[in-house]
């Protein structure tokens, strides 16, 4: 069932877990004077741990600032922003980058994959320079989960689209970070492939208990989200929570997208 709640609504509801990541008055401006643009204005917002979220919301309104101030691929200008209770405004750039390395997982809408490299080394790399080995267990689950047993051996070059993303999906859960950041990871799928990687992030979260924060202009691939929220002109200004592709339609819909 959809519940609609307007912006600074507390979620409440039976199984709700502890919060992954938080942002506390985070605000984003970008120029100054007749140049300045606001793209954060002081939001407020949770991402509880083992569920997957949707941020949406028109061109411009902040969405993938937010994301990226979240991920600590950014900084706010004003606000904090807590990831299992580090405040990253309290870091400098290496203990940052090591956060994000030992911490935090990716998956972007490019994969980002090395040609070089096949798909086991890929997904590999990052504990690979971090200096630390899978845990072959946790490895060979996620590998499963996502149906790779038998493309480790192929590069890029010789791997699908959507068989590219499921190496950047592995890669993103192999180092079991505490919450994985998704920036648009269907976008440059067919329907049918996005939507098998839109499963394999819901079988992470519903069987991994993997957190994941997931950007998206896509009402179908947000209905497979525990939660959407909503932003316009830099501020949250709705939710729904166990959204489907019509509610999440209707409400873009009242935001002019």
């Amino acid at each position: 069932m959809t519940s609609i709640m307007e912006a600074g609504s507390p979620v409440h509801r039976s199984g709700a877990t502890a919060p992954a990541a938080s942002a506390i008055g985070a605000s984003k401006i970008y120029g100054s004077g007749d140049t300045e643009v606001i793209a954060l204005d002081d939001v407020d917002v949770t991402f509880e741990a083992r569920r997957m979220t949707a941020i949406m919301g028109p061109s411009g309104s902040g969405k993938s600032t937010l994301m990226q101030c979240m991920a600590g691929l950014d900084r706010l200008s004003a606000g904090r922003v807590v990831i299992g209770g580090t405040d990253l405004s309290t870091l400098d750039e290496r203990q940052l980058t090591r956060l994000r390395r030992d911490r935090i997982g990716f998956v972007f809408q490019a994969y980002n994959l090395i040609p070089t490299l096949n798909a086991i080394e890929n997904i590999t790399l990052p504990m690979d320079l971090a200096g630390t080995a899978p845990e072959r267990g946790w490895l060979d689950h996620v590998i499963a989960t996502v149906g790779l047993g038998d493309r480790l051996d192929h590069r890029p070059s010789e791997l699908s689209g959507g068989q590219q993303q499921r190496v950047a999906v592995a890669r993103a859960l192999a180092g079991r970070p505490e919450i994985v950041f998704a920036d648009e990871p269907t976008g440059n799928l067919d329907s049918r492939t996005g939507g098998e990687i839109l499963e394999f992030m819901r079988t992470a979260v519903g069987e991994l208990g993997q957190t994941i924060v997931m950007v998206t202009h896509d009402p179908v691939a947000a209905s497979y989200a525990d939660r959407v929220v909503f932003l316009a002109d830099g501020r949250i200004v709705h939710e729904l929570v166990g959204p489907t592709a019509d509610s999440v339609l209707d409400r873009m819909r009242g935001l002019g997208d």
